[in-house]
Formats: structure tokens, C-alpha cells, sequence
């Protein structure tokens, strides 16, 4: 059967059919699927286009943001509300790419690709998810993540996330050896609110470390309640890498991914360049 490009014009008709057919695939931006049909990784099946304006809408109501899963990086990077999220929208390929790389699509890169998913964990993102007619529901982006690995997904309609008051306490860091746009060797977002001096909710998320951007739990306890001081980053730097699981590719070892992310998860901490 030859590949059949079919539009849905609601979301609800979009779920619906994804949910009909297991083999269907969803064209959001494009930057992945026609990857696959170019280089004839997929030759058959349903695709399907979705024209509903809410797929590609922003909405802001004081510091809670919606990112529809259509959403390109080039409007997140229009908008100064999103100031946090710039640098890893900048982070997704050139320009070109970025008129069409989405919210969504975003979080079905595999490794070592998936930067803008890495800074929407660190910052405890809400997946808007539609299985069939039904309404969509919240699910953990770090739960969605998991179900991913398992081959589990419907529709993602949304992305909501909190925005951090204020702007300091996000860092996010893309280690690459072609710049601007080269594919990471790893990717690093933290979440580091203050009170009183001392780091209280911290969360740091890692790209290209594991099959999916994932947590560094064991960073995040050596600098929860603690002032961000030399011992603290030091203590963060030796837990970097403990429960991640690089893969070797083109761009990197495990063994070197393993090396330098202590030395840049410091350097972030730290507030350098």
C-alpha cells in the first residue's frame, strides 16, 4: 500500500483517526517524518496532516504557558514572553528548520536530538495528550517520556508549562562540536528557584545521556537546600553522570559523553558561558 496523505481539520478528528489506525503517523512539522520517506524508511501507511488553528496556538495566562504541539521554534522565538525558552528553540537546527521543527515533534526526536524536550523537563512541562474522541489529559512530560520508550503515544495537542519567575533560575547549555547548529553531544537544562540562598526544587534534565532526555536526580539532591557555592557544584559534578545511559554515535563515545558532562554540568551551575 503506498503512503496516503489524508488532513484532519479538528483535533478530535485527528485523534480519532490516529487512533483507528495504529500504522498512521502524524505530520506535524515535518523535520522527522520526511526524513523517513525520504530516505525511504517509510513507504507506506497513512499520514496525516492536521489544520486546526488551535494546534499551532500560544497561550499565556500569567506564568502558565500553552504551547500547542504545533507550534514551530520560530514562534516561540518571536514571542518575549518565552524569553526562557529561546535558547533552546535557537538550539533546534538553522533557521530554515526552525520555521518548521515543532513543540510537539520535538518530543519524539531521538537521541541525540530533542533539546527543546530537554528544557521543557527541566521546567516539569505537562503533555496535553488525545487517545480516540475523548478530551485530552495532563500527563507528565517525564511520564510521557517513558511511555514513549514503551511505543505508547496518542496525540499531543498541547504542552503546558510554568514559566520560571524569574529568569535567572533557567540555564540551559547545548555542548556541540559543530556550532551553531551541529547535533549535541549533550544538552543540559536546570531548573534552580532560590530561597534564602539556598536552591529549593531543583531540577536538572540532560539530553543525549539516555534513550530519551531524562533527570539527574542524583545532581538535583546534591544542590537541593544548598547554596550554589563551590562544594555544592562540586558535589553535583561528581554525581552528573550516575544513573545515565549515553549512547555511542558519529558524535560522541559514551565514554567521552560520560567525561565531559560533569565539567559542563559544573560550568552551567556555575553561570559561565
Amino acid at each position: 500500500m503506498p503512503i496516503e496523505i489524508r488532513t484532519a481539520s479538528t483535533l478530535s478528528e485527528a485523534a480519532g483517526v490516529l487512533a483507528g489506525d495504529r500504522g498512521s503517523r502524524l505530520l506535524s512539522g515535518g523535520t522527522l517524518l520526511m526524513r523517513e520517506v525520504n530516505e525511504g524508511r517509510l513507504t507506506e501507511g497513512l499520514i496525516l496532516r492536521v489544520t486546526d488553528p488551535a494546534y499551532r496556538q500560544i497561550s499565556l495566562s500569567g506564568a502558565r504557558a500553552e504551547l500547542g504541539g504545533g507550534v514551530t521554534m520560530a514562534a516561540v522565538l518571536k514571542r518575549r514572553e518565552l524569553a526562557c525558552l529561546h535558547a533552546p528553540a535557537r538550539a533546534i537546527g538553522g533557521p530554515a528548520v526552525r520555521t518548521m521543527a515543532t513543540v510537539g515533534g520535538n518530543l519524539f526526536a531521538e537521541t541525540p536530538y530533542g533539546d527543546f524536550t530537554v528544557a521543557l523537563l527541566a521546567l516539569d512541562a505537562q503533555v496535553m495528550v488525545m487517545q480516540g474522541y475523548g478530551a485530552p489529559r495532563a500527563v507528565p512530560l517525564e511520564e510521557f517520556l517513558a511511555a514513549r520508550a514503551r511505543g505508547s503515544q496518542g496525540l499531543v495537542v498541547a504542552v503546558q508549562v510554568n514559566l520560571p519567575q524569574n529568569p535567572g533560575d533557567f540555564r540551559f547549555r547545548k555542548v556541540s562540536r559543530v556550532k551553531p547548529k551541529g547535533m549535541a553531544v549533550l544538552s543540559i537544562a536546570a531548573l534552580l528557584p532560590t530561597s534564602g540562598g539556598r536552591v529549593t526544587g531543583a531540577r536538572i534534565a540532560l539530553g543525549a545521556m539516555g534513550p530519551t532526555p531524562m533527570r539527574a536526580k542524583a545532581a538535583e539532591r546534591a544542590v537541593e537546600g544548598k547554596a550554589l557555592d563551590t562544594a555544592t557544584i562540586a558535589a553535583a559534578r561528581a554525581a552528573a553522570a550516575e544513573g545515565t545511559r549515553p549512547a555511542t554515535d558519529a558524535i560522541a563515545s559514551e565514554w567521552y559523553r560520560r567525561e565531559v558532562l560533569p565539567v559542563h554540568l559544573a560550568r552551567l551551575l556555575s553561570g559561565q558561558e
